[in-house]
């Protein structure tokens, strides 16, 4: 495996800057993390993140939104804006010799965006589409009000916002909130590929060096919602939606809870596939995950299935989950370990992966992990620590909501 060459330095003004040098590859992508994700939408304004995502690539600095959309475009630059729970994330990846290129056109997108007054209207209706368009996807629906349910508001709280909430919205509201929360301090640029270090953070601090801001104040969070909601809808599959406490990434347990979830989903092999899916055919689609914030994570579960089979399909599911605690085989904690290894290894050859990776530690963690500590947590795996993970976190106490004609019932 070659020397990782990673690299930090956090400017005067809060900034974060993280490069990973990769002389290996001819490219290289960059990911920008600011602290304006969803969590930060006003009451009022809910969904103004993901309008001001939208917007906010439409004219920048001396060029307009066409001006600005061919130079992206010249530069060959596979790009997205997104917005998370705590963060909106810009990425881009292209060959490497144009990384400096478009660091001087996203200083302009970050710092100096038009926003403009006739590009609000159409901005909205997008926005307004992707809501209504939930009504289409019963699983997102779901899953979206799982996250609602079991986090403390804002955590919980959707990118897409409210109806209310996007109506409401003007170019100056968007401008203000652009103004309040898009500033350096607790924003991360990390960038991978075959770069140089030294002309790299030169490069960034002529760019946003004197960029200035105020920091937000702490989140303040509320209470959770119902342990057991239903969501009426007359469709032929009823969707089921569940998620318990588990511990956050940093924490000494997480690659054993990361070991817990992948011994019940994640391959053809994992047991809610084997149990709900191979042996009984109770549904198509049936998985678990793991989410994290910084100071909680849960692990979440699915499944859709016909509403006459509903029932059984959860009490299947909880049976599992439960039955986590009482054994785990060898074999099955292998095959997690080859899947893992297998994620860091395509994770390694991938510079966009790689400068999602450096951000994401960064805000974890306040450093990064390199492939040496990855590997060697992956390797001490065993039945015995993810067994003691479960005893300390069992998967119990879950909040569970459903969506189709009849609610269900957490089994006994």
């Amino acid at each position: 495996m070659p020397q990782q060459l990673i690299y930090q330095h956090t400017f005067a003004n809060g900034l974060t800057l993280l490069a990973e040098e990769m002389d290996d590859v001819r490219s290289a992508a960059f990911n920008f993390l600011i602290p304006a994700g969803c969590v930060y939408d006003p009451p009022a304004h809910r969904g103004i993140g993901s309008v001001l995502s939208e917007l906010i690539t439409r004219g920048a600095g001396s060029r307009d939104s066409r001006e600005l959309s061919l130079a992206l475009d010249n530069l060959g630059l596979d790009r997205s804006e997104s917005v998370a729970s705590l963060h909106m994330r810009f990425w881009g990846a292209t060959l490497a010799r144009n990384i400096p290129a478009s660091l001087e056109l996203y200083a302009d997108i970050l710092r100096h965006p038009h926003l403009p007054e006739d590009e609000v209207e159409p901005v909205q209706a997008l926005a307004l589409q992707d809501l209504q368009g939930l009504e289409d996807e019963p699983r997102q629906k779901v899953l979206i009000e799982l996250r609602n349910q079991h986090y403390p508001p804002p955590l919980g709280f959707d990118r897409r916002g409210t109806e209310e909430g996007v109506r409401s919205l003007t170019r100056d509201i968007i401008h203000r909130h652009y103004h309040r929360h898009f500033q350096p301090q607790g924003a991360i640029l990390s960038v991978a590929g075959n770069i140089k270090w030294d002309p790299l953070r030169a490069q960034v601090e002529r760019l946003f060096g004197d960029w200035k801001g105020e920091p937000l104040p702490p989140l303040q969070l509320g209470q959770t919602g119902q342990k057991v909601s239903h969501l009426v809808k007359e469709v032929e599959q009823t969707q089921i939606a569940m998620a318990c406490a588990s511990v956050p990434i940093g924490a000494p347990e997480y690659y054993a809870a990361l070991g817990a979830v992948n011994v019940l989903s994640g391959t053809s092999s994992s047991r809610l596939f084997t149990e709900v899916r191979e042996k009984r055919g109770l549904c198509y689609s049936v998985w678990a995950t793991y989410q994290t914030f910084k100071d909680r994570a849960s692990i979440l579960a699915y499944a859709g299935t016909t509403n006459e089979r509903a029932q059984e399909t959860l009490d299947v599911m909880m049976a599992e989950m439960r039955r986590l605690s009482q054994g785990i085989e060898e074999e099955e904690v292998e095959r997690v370990k080859v899947g893992l290894k297998s994620s860091l290894i395509m994770q390694q050859e991938s510079t966009s992966a790689r400068a999602g990776t450096l951000a994401g530690d960064w805000y974890y963690l306040n450093r990064v992990r390199s492939f040496d500590e990855i590997q060697a947590a992956i390797e001490s795996l065993s039945p015995a620590r993810i067994q003691q993970y479960l005893a300390h976190h069992p998967l119990q106490d879950f909040t569970l909501v459903t969506l189709g004609p009849k609610p269900l019932t957490i089994p006994a």
